[in-house]
């Protein structure tokens, strides 16, 4: 033992001599206090996941103790664990960035599908949902890529919340089962590779516009404020992500952020159900329509400064001129398109996100 204790206190002063000698301790303070930004706005993504966890744990507990929670509370412990879920998400998103709904009266009173762009995380989604379980009492399912069943902890979650890998069948079955029903036709695709001028990624996914014909349900178009602001994924590797996201399907783009801008969640006027639209035909209207919100609401290209100084006084909005889908499909002009690494591929062209 007296050997080893010799030998590791021989190692530590060997190596005390080594980071003296060689390393600047008084550069190396400095570099870190220069790049603390950095590594915080690329730490703050974290609060979400911990937010994330903190719901999974709260339906951990419901479902642990629900013969207990279904005799104070009420017959069904899962809306009992969702409202606490909401009621976390909902004070996060007031304290944080100011939350509001603007256009709350465009929601029908029977079941809609609900088309909306998706930021690089979509918290506005998770904002809107509890804002509308809470004060509205009307719960929005929601579709999810199937990797996010696969996340260790969060399938009792998604479950729980209602989220669905859904295909065309199964989402119509939740419309015409009276529920409402919640879409990002970009998806993760969009996520990632979306930027601060808010461009529609959608390319030719029209799932959604089936589902709407097959369930016989109007559409309410979304689009949520500076979304884009709170939350960015690093561009300069967009190019090899893209690449990856091409092979694999996994979502690799670094996400950095966590700033706390205004956000507002604008909704457009429904589009009713017109059996006289093909999808294609739909998916134009769709785009058109949240392409307007944009351009409404919207300062483009986005500045994470200017939406932070609208937490305590609105700018006015200056816009250069933006091309709808008369010029341009979803925002990206044909050529753009044409280019698109992942343009042909036949898994976008049929499913959902």
């Amino acid at each position: 033992m007296a050997f080893i204790s010799n030998l590791f206190d021989n190692y530590t002063a060997s190596l005390y001599d080594i980071i003296v000698e060689y390393v600047d301790t008084e550069y190396s303070l400095w570099l870190t206090w220069f790049l603390m930004p950095v590594i915080v706005t690329f730490m703050l993504p974290a609060v979400i996941i911990v937010l994330i966890y903190m719901s999974s744990v709260i339906f951990h507990l419901y479902r642990l103790y629900r013969l207990r929670v279904a005799d104070g509370v009420q017959s069904d412990w899962r809306q009992a664990a969702r409202l606490a879920v909401c009621a976390l998400w909902d004070a996060h998103g007031w304290l944080f960035h100011g939350y509001e709904i603007d256009g709350i009266e465009n929601i029908p009173d029977g079941p809609f599908l609900l088309i909306y762009y998706h930021g690089a995380l979509p918290i506005d989604m998770y904002y809107f949902i509890a804002r509308m379980s809470l004060f509205k009492r009307r719960h929005i399912h929601t579709v999810a890529d199937r990797f996010m069943f696969k996340i260790p902890g969060w399938k009792s979650l998604l479950e729980g919340l209602c989220v669905i890998p859904g295909t065309v069948q199964t989402c119509a079955g939740v419309l015409r089962n009276g529920n409402s029903l919640a879409i990002s036709p970009g998806g993760v695709y969009e996520a990632q590779f979306g930027d601060h001028y808010y461009r529609l990624n959608w390319k030719s996914r029209i799932g959604f516009a089936k589902v709407a014909l097959e369930a016989k349900v109007p559409i309410v178009p979304m689009f949520t404020q500076n979304v884009r602001e709170a939350f960015r994924t690093v561009g300069w590797l967009r190019g090899v992500c893209l690449r990856i996201y091409a092979a694999t399907r996994i979502p690799l783009a670094p996400v950095y952020g966590g700033f706390p801008v205004k956000m507002v969640t604008h909704l457009g006027p429904a589009i009713p159900y017109d059996p006289t639209l093909t999808p294609e035909m739909l998916q134009q209207k769709v785009a058109s329509a949240i392409e307007s919100l944009v351009e409404e609401h919207q300062r483009v290209p986005g500045s994470i400064l200017l939406a932070l100084i609208e937490r305590v006084y609105q700018m006015p909005k200056k816009n250069k001129k933006t091309y709808t889908n008369g010029n341009c499909q979803n925002g990206i002009s044909k050529k753009e398109q044409a280019n698109s690494l992942c343009e042909n591929s036949d898994s976008d062209k049929v499913k959902l996100p």
